[in-house]
């Protein structure tokens, strides 16, 4: 292989990355916009709906843990490119539902093969960046706020032209059929090692990965958690705390989700000057003095500004986790990484269903205090991924 040729593969298998992100990202973003039609079409309750919706996030965790040990097994350019096409084929269904039992069916099938591929893709972002002498893992989760924000464009347009729901999330599955194999073709497996130019990041490996782990996997159930918080309820804060109309609201969550999109963007060159515990520890600070001026703040720009800021400091915390989890045991990344993302995605679900627990007993910016909490024990804790010796492989357990 020619230096020239080396050096190439790491870049292809970037974009290649890249494009599963946003892939994941565009193919979950339209099946969210179409939900309220799906939900008319089947006939059924908003509470029905949100069961099936959990059906969905227990189904992503389980095939989370499933695809990690097999990307380890198998290698990330078949698992990888596996879990898109399957994505895609999965995307076909809940556009055809008619009854609870078949979207039920659907969301099934749908959440198992999101939930392998975001944590392959994950593993295979791990890899990529070995391959590099910067962080880049970032600008990779940014690429999925990118798929998701596009998602809600076209969705916008298809849903104003009236196209059939079953034509558009067909279409959409057949593009991530397409993309997911002209796109695997350009990953990098776990084995293959970094080109000879390049001075790449170490793969960190400790002598008890398995205890590290679950305290990584903790950091990541805070930190989306409070992410899940802003998702769910940032609009209805500024609506029912603020008294300002739904545009008005709406404005809450599109602050949040610009800056954390931005914040991704340029967390990768922050890390590589600073490091991840300072990631970790000072944008969470971030973000708690964000909320925390969001939900005290009496008036509306201070608010969006108070919005706009938690996005910024929860932008860069959850990516280094990943790197850190994925490079504990470089021969079990996947497995690892399955641990990780699962712990966040329970807190990403977990958060939403917490705060609206709570309004019942106290005002909605009140029950942030929780979320609050959960960013300053991340600025505690951030040492936790700090890099470590590499030492002899040991057993994930």
């Amino acid at each position: 292989m020619t230096e020239s040729s080396a050096r190439a593969l790491p870049r292809a298998a970037r974009v290649a990355t890249w494009s599963f992100f946003a892939l994941n990202g565009f193919a979950v973003g339209m099946w969210v916009v179409h939900i309220p039609v799906v939900e008319r079409a089947t006939g059924i309750s908003h509470t029905t709906l949100g069961a099936l919706l959990l059906v969905l996030g227990g189904a992503a965790f389980v095939g989370m843990q499933v695809s990690g040990p097999l990307a380890d097994r198998f290698g990330h350019r078949r698992v990888v490119p596996a879990a898109g096409v399957l994505l895609g084929l999965a995307l076909f269904l809940p556009g055809l539902a008619t009854s609870w039992w078949a979207l039920g069916l659907s969301l099934l099938v749908f959440g198992f093969f999101n939930g392998s591929l975001d944590v392959a893709m994950n593993a295979q972002a791990v890899v990529v960046e070995r391959a590099y002498p910067r962080p880049i893992m970032a600008a990779f989760h940014a690429m999925w706020s990118i798929g998701g924000a596009l998602a809600a464009v076209v969705g916008a347009a298809v849903l104003g032209a009236g196209v059939p729901t079953a034509v558009t999330l067909s279409s959409t599955g057949a593009l991530c059929v397409v993309a997911s194999l002209a796109a695997g073709r350009l990953l990098l497996d776990s084995g293959r090692p970094a080109p000879v130019e390049t001075t790449p990041v170490a793969p960190v490996r400790s002598r008890t990965p398995g205890r590290v782990v679950w305290l990584l996997g903790a950091l990541a159930f805070a930190l989306m958690l409070a992410e899940g918080v802003a998702n769910d309820w940032a609009a209805l804060h500024l609506q029912d705390v603020l008294g300002t109309s739904a545009s008005t609201a709406a404005l809450a969550y599109g602050s949040f989700a610009v800056a954390m999109t931005v914040g991704r963007f340029a967390t990768d060159r922050v890390a590589a000057l600073a490091g991840p515990v300072a990631v970790v520890r000072y944008g969470s600070a971030l973000a708690a003095v964000g909320l925390a001026t969001a939900s005290l703040s009496p008036w509306v720009p201070l608010a969006l500004a108070g919005w706009a800021i938690f996005g910024l400091g929860l932008a860069g915390g959850v990516p280094q986790l990943f790197t850190a989890a994925g490079n504990l045991d470089t021969r079990a990344s996947g497995a690892l990484m399955a641990r990780v993302v699962g712990l966040g995605y329970v807190g990403l679900l977990a958060g939403p269903a917490l705060i609206g627990g709570l309004t019942r007993w106290m005002p909605l910016n009140v029950a942030f205090a929780v979320p609050f909490a959960l960013c300053v024990i991340a600025v505690v804790a951030a040492p936790v991924i700090a890099p470590r010796q590499a030492r002899e492989p040991a057993e994930v357990g």
